[in-house]
């Protein structure tokens, strides 16, 4: 109360009740407000978490105390979306913002009571946006994945099971494997979210009692599912094994030990496109390269699988042409290396008017390397990306 607000607050219908700026004043009304529980739009959040993880960072490289760095707010000025149309609905980010906060919300408290309910839905919310889109769903969720670590857990749940689904449908999977699988994706990391998300932000590597921490997280997940009533052994073995299914063939493993060599497939390429605050990401093709070959060094049949269902570079990926440009990859192609890229850099290193769209099957057009997200100094807007389609 008094405090000036740094969102706008919203009713649960959107509309606005108090500006950001304005101080919040003292009156029974705002108590009865915050007590019903007052709504933030998702881009204002975002960029609010953006604006005080960079200014705790330059705090602590400045030695700040501890008490600082807690009193600490961001210096942030909310932006004001552009607006679409009526009839365009909304906008690819906000879809997905919206989509990684329920899934945070959904894992975060396993024991309640509708858990399993709210599980399957959201695995039928995100299910029916990939079918409609597929190549705009992945895109959004790949660049996502390589822009700063906030809320880690969620986005990788959600990148994890577009890539379990999309990879299951390659090898032909019946819907209730896939289903099976996608439930697995989203829940392999449960009840450890919180130090996942916490160990992204940290500055250093893990050190060896955080590693101990996380060792074994399979089975307390396992453990978790089965408290709350999951019988599905299929399930419950994958992410249990989900990092302890060993190398060599597919064929032979039961269900749950297939399903976990798959999600351990995954869970490496999505955590190698995935930065923390002690490293950057990488680029698609060094996430490929980590998945197609297996422990022992020699081709995995799972990973293979992975790349081939979504590209070696796979849309949201960003590339240098042969002809010098600099783009990101809008849909797959006919070919895991032959994908329909827009180009956003020109040769000279100057950012181009607007996207240009480039055939990489032609020579003078093909991908000559796969490149990280810090290579590229563009921030890329990725509802006018997707308009391309």
């Amino acid at each position: 109360m008094g405090q000036v607000l740094t969102f706008s607050l919203r009713d649960a219908a959107g509309h606005l009740l108090f500006a950001a700026g304005q101080p919040l004043p003292d009156t029974p009304q705002v108590r009865e407000l915050l007590a019903r529980g007052p709504w933030v739009q998702a881009h204002e959040t975002r960029e609010y978490q953006r604006a005080l993880a960079h200014k705790l960072d330059t705090m602590m490289l400045q030695g700040a105390s501890l008490s600082a760095l807690a009193n600490a707010k961001a210096e942030y000025k909310p932006t004001r979306p552009m607006p679409l149309p009526v009839s365009a609905g909304p906008a690819h980010t906000a879809i997905w913002a919206d989509l990684q906060w329920h899934a945070q919300q959904v894992l975060r408290d396993p024991r309640r009571p509708d858990f399993l309910l709210r599980l399957a839905q959201l695995l039928d919310t995100v299910l029916s946006r990939l079918n409609q889109q597929p190549d705009a769903s992945l895109a959004m969720l790949v660049h996502d994945a390589g822009q700063e670590p906030l809320q880690y857990s969620a986005r990788h749940a959600l990148l994890s099971l577009v890539l379990a689904e999309m990879t299951t449908r390659q090898l032909g999977w019946s819907e209730g494997r896939r289903r099976t699988l996608g439930l697995a994706a989203l829940t392999m990391n449960l009840d450890s979210g919180v130090q996942q998300d916490q160990h992204a932000m940290q500055p250093q590597a893990l050190g060896e009692a955080q590693r101990e921490q996380l060792a074994g997280h399979g089975d307390r997940a396992a453990a978790t599912l089965r408290e709350i009533g999951v019988d599905d052994e299929a399930w419950l073995n994958a992410v249990r094994l989900h990092h302890d299914a060993g190398p060599g063939p597919l064929a032979g493993r039961s269900d749950g030990e297939l399903m976990a060599r798959l999600l351990r497939r995954i869970d490496v390429y999505g955590a190698r496109l995935s930065p923390r605050r002690s490293r950057r990401a990488l680029s698609a093709a060094q996430a490929a390269r980590a998945v197609y070959l297996d422990e022992l060094q020699q081709p995995d049949e799972a990973g293979a699988a992975l790349i081939k269902a979504i590209g070696l570079y796979p849309p949201g990926s960003l590339v240098r042409l042969t002809n010098g440009e600099e783009g990101m990859v809008l849909k797959r192609g006919h070919s895991a290396s032959e994908p329909l890229v827009a180009a956003l850099i020109g040769r000279s290193g100057t950012p181009l008017t607007v996207p240009v769209l480039r055939d990489t099957r032609l020579p003078a057009q093909a991908i000559s390397a796969s490149l990280a997200p810090h290579e590229v100094r563009l921030r890329v807007h990725m509802d006018a990306m997707l308009k391309l389609y």
